[in-house]
This record gives C-alpha cells, sequence and structure tokens, in this order.
C-alpha cells in the first residue's frame, strides 16, 4: 500500500467492555471518520464492519466468527498482557497489528494504517496462491495438449510445447485455458511453426 487511507465513514467495531479505554478509542476513531460500535458479544457474521479491534486479553474463540487467521477483514488487538497465550490466540484470529493498553491517541492512527496494508498484503498472497494452485492443477491438461500436438503433427515434446505456449500468446490466453481447448476438441490443433 503506497498511500494511507481515509477512514472517513469506514465502520470500526470494538469488542471490549465498556470503561474508560474504549471511550478514548471510541472519540480517536471518531476523529479519523470511523462510524463506531462498542460491544462485548460475539460479532455478527452477517453485517461486518470494515475494521474490528478486539480485546486480545480477554478474547475467546467464539467472539470472531472465523476459524483461524484468513479474517474477512482487517484485525486490531488490544492487547495489554505479554502472556504467550494471548499473543497465540490474536495471531490465530488474523490479527494484523496490535495496540497496547492502556491505549493511547497517537498509537491508533499508525496501527490502523499498518492493519490495512498488512490486510491488502494478504489479500493479494491469497490471490496469487489460488491462481498458482490452480495453474497447478491444470497442468495435467497442458501436458495432455502437448501430447496431443506431438502425435497429430510428429513433434517432439519441446517443439509441441513451443507451439502451445505460442498459440497462447497469440489469444492472449493463459496455456492452461487453450490447453484445455485443445484437449477437449474445442480449439483445432495448432500448426508447427
Amino acid at each position: 500500500m503506497k498511500e494511507t487511507p481515509n477512514f472517513t465513514g469506514w465502520r470500526a467495531t470494538i469488542l471490549h467492555r465498556p470503561e474508560a479505554a474504549t471511550e478514548r478509542l471510541t472519540r480517536q476513531l471518531r476523529l479519523l471518520g470511523f462510524r463506531v460500535t462498542v460491544q462485548w458479544a460475539p460479532l455478527d457474521a452477517v453485517v461486518l464492519p470494515d475494521v474490528v479491534l478486539v480485546d486480545a486479553d480477554q478474547g475467546w474463540d467464539e467472539l470472531l466468527p472465523w476459524n483461524g487467521a484468513d479474517a474477512p477483514l482487517p484485525v486490531v488487538a488490544l492487547l495489554g498482557s505479554e502472556a504467550p497465550g494471548r499473543i497465540a490466540w490474536l495471531m490465530e484470529q488474523g490479527s494484523c497489528t496490535i495496540i497496547s493498553k492502556p491505549v493511547t491517541a497517537s498509537a491508533v492512527y499508525p496501527a490502523l494504517v499498518m492493519a490495512v496494508s498488512i490486510y491488502k498484503e494478504r489479500q493479494a498472497v491469497r490471490s496469487r496462491l489460488q491462481l498458482l494452485e490452480e495453474r497447478v492443477r491444470l497442468r495435467p491438461l497442458v501436458h495432455a495438449a502437448v501430447q496431443k500436438i506431438m502425435e497429430a503433427r510428429q513433434l517432439d515434446e519441446e517443439q509441441a510445447y513451443k507451439i502451445l505456449r505460442a498459440r497462447a500468446m497469440q489469444k492472449r490466453l493463459p496455456m492452461e485455458q487453450v490447453a484445455a481447448s485443445i484437449v477437449g476438441g474445442a480449439e483445432p490443433l495448432p500448426e508447427a511453426g
């Protein structure tokens, strides 16, 4: 992320017992443009805010409606303890950053910027990983298309692969997609270069 976000109009939910610290945090979030909800009950899985700030000292597994670190939004942990179990819990919940308790106003904005940035990076990595997994899953189709070209055109594997790659580049499609069309018979076999 190259620029810092403008939080005007964003929705933040603070999962923490109401106290002086949550009042200070709420005030700072509102100054940044957030619409703020404070609750000490599990987060609704249907209507999620843009950011969640969670008490990592007293939080429990059902407080957040997702499993593991695949949080669907930026998570900021509010932490006053050094207990390894609490740190492990906040990491399991997908926390992107920590605001130490007692909360100071100057810690809120940098933590939110970091949380949003880390969340976006995680999303980009997940998307890239899904794309690569899909390509690996479709590799047998590429191999089958290369075999089909080899047999039909009496070529070696390297030449057949070059032909398939050239066809994909010509059509501006992923090689796996062109290979699937060839194997499925929807695409005529490409001619040798």
